[in-house]
C-alpha cells in the first residue's frame, strides 16, 4: 500500500524538532526548496503512520499551502498512477478557506491574508487588495463546494481517502453534506487537527506558533491510526 499525504505546515511537520518550516530555510538543505525540512519529516505523523502501516508514503505536504494547490498536486500524483489507486490510501490535511495559489510567470504563489506573502512587483497591489477585501463567509462557501467536488471525484475513481480540517472547520455552513466516514468532523470545531491536539493538553513549540512538536505529531499518528482500522481503510 502508499499512503499519500498532502496539506499545508500541520502535514509537513513544520518546526517539530527544528524552527524549520521549509528545507530552505536551512542553508545545508537550500537545495530542496519548499519541501518539509527533513528531520521534521522523520518525526511527522505521516511517517510514523506509514510505518506502522508498513506502507510506503508519498508526501506532498507543504507549508503555506493553499487547498488549491493541494487539490491540484493530489490530482497530478493521482493521475500518474492512473492503474494503481486501489492500492493507494489519500489522506488530506485541508488548510485555512481563505488561502488561494496564483500562477505568475509559469511558478505558483500560495497566498493568504497575513500581508507578509512573496509576490512580484507586478502583482503586489493585487495582494494588497486581496488582503484588504477577503470575504470568510464567502471563502468558506467556496472552500465547502470545491473539497465537497473533489470528494465525489475521489468516490467516482473509488480511491479511498480520509479529510481532516486543520485549523478552520465548516460549522457555519448551513447546507451540510453527508461525507461517511470519509471526512473527520467537518463540521465540529472539536475534530480540527489543531483541535483534536489541543484537547490532550499538547502545547505548540511556543507562545507565537500555531505548530505542534514530536509529541502532538505522535498522538495524531495514533488518532488517525485508530480511525483508519475502526473505518475499515485498511
Amino acid at each position: 500500500m502508499i499512503l499519500y499525504v498532502n496539506g499545508d505546515s500541520h502535514a509537513a511537520a513544520a518546526e517539530a524538532v527544528n524552527p524549520h518550516a521549509f528545507a530552505e530555510d536551512d542553508p545545508a538543505y537550500f537545495f530542496s526548496g519548499r519541501r518539509p525540512h527533513p528531520d521534521n519529516l522523520v518525526v511527522s505523523w505521516a511517517k510514523q503512520l506509514s510505518q506502522t502501516l508498513s506502507s510506503a508514503l508519498h508526501l506532498d505536504a507543504e507549508s503555506a499551502s493553499s487547498n488549491a494547490r493541494i487539490i491540484r498536486t493530489t490530482r497530478a500524483w493521482l493521475a500518474e498512477r492512473a492503474d494503481t489507486t486501489h492500492n493507494v490510501l489519500v489522506i488530506i490535511q485541508w488548510s485555512t478557506w481563505e488561502r488561494e495559489e496564483w500562477l505568475i510567470n509559469d511558478t505558483y504563489y500560495q497566498i493568504n491574508a497575513s500581508g507578509i506573502d512573496h509576490v512580484p512587483e507586478s502583482h503586489q497591489q493585487q495582494y494588497k487588495e486581496f488582503v484588504a477585501s477577503v470575504d470568510w463567509k464567502k471563502k468558506t462557501q467556496e472552500a465547502h463546494d470545491e473539497i465537497w467536488a473533489f470528494h465525489q471525484e475521489l468516490k467516482k475513481q473509488k480511491i479511498r481517502h480520509i479529510f481532516v480540517n486543520g485549523n478552520n472547520d465548516f460549522s457555519k455552513i448551513a447546507k451540510q453534506k453527508k461525507w461517511g466516514t470519509d471526512y473527520i468532523g467537518p463540521y465540529d470545531p472539536a475534530q480540527t487537527y489543531d483541535a483534536l491536539i489541543r484537547a490532550q493538553g499538547i502545547e505548540t513549540v511556543a507562545p507565537n506558533s500555531c505548530h505542534f512538536g514530536k509529541d502532538g505529531h505522535s498522538f495524531f499518528h495514533r488518532f488517525m491510526l485508530q480511525y483508519i482500522i475502526a473505518n475499515k481503510y485498511i
